[in-house]
């Protein structure tokens, strides 16, 4: 008992802490799949030592308070209540399966499903269709009068429109940023030199909560009706989706995207599909929300203290997760940028066990203020490689050895000097195609299908070439024998044959490719292209100086820096020499 009670009393009061940065500040320090962890095993404890649970526990209540220094307070006349939330379908059927027991009956009950907005509830009120104020969730109780910042939303209308509009109409919804909006105003923020928020939903709520509605009204801010709080003056119709069909007509922005369900089984379909179509929808969203539709039956069920039992959130897997930093390592790449790479300790994101992250370069660890050991919030959306979002400044799980991470001085691939590019800020190994790390990725390159085309010729197979020092540089790949590719472990005469016949076939290619195979940094497929038809010939292309390289379509200073150092190496001049004049190569 003293164990759960001590549990118990932590666990409520790093709750609160995360509760006050996430609705009061906007400035969250753990993802909202910690959080639902951390307040699923409060709730479980209390549910165990129901002695122990209190009114002002964290499960009881909802978010946070006001900034009442800063905006007015407002008294919701219905409390804005939170939702609670499930993340499997048995937790779903388990939560149908009260609806019924609840209302005392067999049958199926009509539920609506929509998308649930990662962003922040807003109350609108609207007096004889104008709009006279609006104001936060906050506690649920009381908000915060928001009403000169929500102004400048253009999609929210000042004035309904049409008939039989009720004389007090509280509509709520959701102010959200899409991820355009978000992308534009991070570029912004870092050309400028300021804050750069962490996702889309913490941009809208500090936008949102602005002290200056100037600033608010330069936020690409976007809003979405979800349902109906307080009304008088006319009827409105018994049901949710209804209701939000009359707000679409009187001019308020209500999402297509909802379903009427007839059946636990349409409500697991509709989860399903919003799930895949989740790239698509271009904002966030974390899963759906299943409500009761007749809102006459909504009454009937009624709600906690803290969150309506009608409603419930059917959350997507987390892209979002915390864990640690066990270490980092340094990567040379292909063409010599060094980049650091974070090992984490493994865990689930979005189905996919995850052990490393992508630091970029050291610009990105400064920023972050990173350090081994740390707790960090990583994220991964769709097939993108795992990215470190922040760090958790808080003590939870605190690590007690934290150590600073330094940039080697000397490449891990092949030691060698390293450059730091400050233009850039990347770090770059100056050892070339002797660099055994980036001989490898500059041949894998040249071999690519975009590049040279080589069928045949895989990661493996060149990985244990350079091994046995069978090939140092993309021209040895053409001087391979039949004996030396069936060497190699998985080769067999055909696959040997199979090679040695598309190494001939790639001799015929174009200006273009034979310039992207080469690898040079800031040197794409559309820049060698350019380069292609400005210069014509490789001549003029290795005679060009700086300025004239410059001069082509699309090639900027930094691309041209590196063009001009790539063909100085007389290294590189001279495996470019073999490739044409004794390999053979054309175009």
């Amino acid at each position: 008992m003293e164990s759960a009670q001590k549990t118990i009393a932590y666990l409520k009061t790093l709750l609160r802490n995360y509760q006050y940065q996430y609705y009061v500040i906007n400035e969250p320090d753990i993802p909202d799949a910690e959080y639902d962890r951390l307040m699923e095993n409060l709730r479980q404890l209390e549910t165990e030592n129901p002695n122990l649970l209190t009114q002002d526990s964290p499960t009881q209540c909802i978010g946070g308070s006001c900034l009442s220094s800063v905006f007015k307070q407002v008294h919701h006349k219905i409390p804005m209540l939170s939702l609670d939330t499930v993340s499997d379908e048995s937790s779903f059927l388990a939560f149908y399966q009260r609806l019924k027991k609840r209302l005392n009956i067999s049958s199926n009950i009509t539920l609506c499903c929509e998308l649930k907005l990662d962003g922040l509830a807003v109350s609108l009120l609207y007096l004889n269709g104008r709009l006279v104020r609006a104001s936060t969730r906050g506690d649920g109780l009381i908000g915060e009068d928001i009403t000169a910042n929500v102004r400048t939303i253009s999609i929210i209308p000042k004035h309904l429109i049409g008939n039989n509009i009720p004389d007090y109409l509280e509509v709520r919804g959701e102010v959200f940023m899409s991820h355009a909006g978000f992308k534009k105003i991070n570029q912004a923020a870092y050309r400028d030199g300021h804050k750069i928020f962490s996702n889309p939903r913490n941009a809208a709520s500090g936008s949102l909560r602005h002290l200056d509605p100037c600033i608010t009204a330069k936020r690409p801010l976007t809003f979405m009706c979800y349902g109906l709080g307080f009304s008088k003056g006319r009827a409105m119709p018994c049901s949710h989706i209804a209701c939000l069909q009359y707000f679409k007509v009187w001019g308020l922005p209500v999402s297509n995207y909802m379903r009427l369900c007839y059946s636990s089984r349409e409500v697991i379909r509709f989860y399903h599909d919003a799930e895949i179509n989740r790239p698509f929808f271009g904002f966030d969203i974390d899963g759906i929300v299943i409500k009761v539709d007749n809102l006459e039956l909504q009454r009937k069920i009624g709600s906690s203290s803290h969150a309506p039992r009608w409603a419930i959130a059917f959350k997507f897997l987390a892209q979002e997760v915390m864990t640690r930093v066990n270490n980092v390592e340094f990567r040379v790449g292909r063409t010599g940028v060094i980049t650091p790479v974070a090992q984490l300790e493994p865990i689930r994101i979005a189905g996919v066990l995850v052990s490393r992250a992508t630091l970029h370069n050291m610009h990105e660890i400064d920023r972050l203020g990173l350090k081994i050991g740390d707790n960090v919030v990583i994220r991964r959306a769709g097939d993108v490689i795992p990215q470190i979002i922040s760090v958790v400044k808080s003590d939870i799980d605190a690590h007690p050895i934290l150590k600073s991470i330094t940039v080697p001085k000397q490449c891990p691939g092949c030691g060698s000097k390293i450059q730091f590019i400050s233009s850039e800020s990347t770090v770059r190994c100056t050892g070339g195609l002797s660099c055994p790390a980036q001989r490898k990725s500059a041949i894998r390159h040249f071999a690519s299908r975009k590049a040279l085309n080589i069928n045949g010729i895989g990661k493996k197979i060149i990985d244990q070439l350079v091994d046995k020092e069978y090939i140092n540089n993309p021209a040895d790949l053409f001087m391979l024998t039949i004996d030396q590719l069936i060497s190699l472990e998985g080769v067999g005469q055909k696959l040997a044959q199979n090679i040695i016949d598309a190494l001939i076939i790639s001799k015929k290619t174009t200006f273009a490719r034979f310039i992207y195979a080469l690898g040079i940094s800031k040197i794409g497929l559309v820049a060698a292209e350019n380069l292609a038809s400005y210069f014509v010939t490789l001549n003029l292309l290795l005679s060009a100086d700086l300025k004239t390289l410059s001069s082509a379509h699309g090639i900027g200073q930094a691309a041209a820096n590196h063009l001009k150092e790539f063909f100085d190496n007389a290294s590189n001049r001279e495996i470019i020499r073999v490739l044409v004049v004794e390999v053979g190569i054309y175009w």
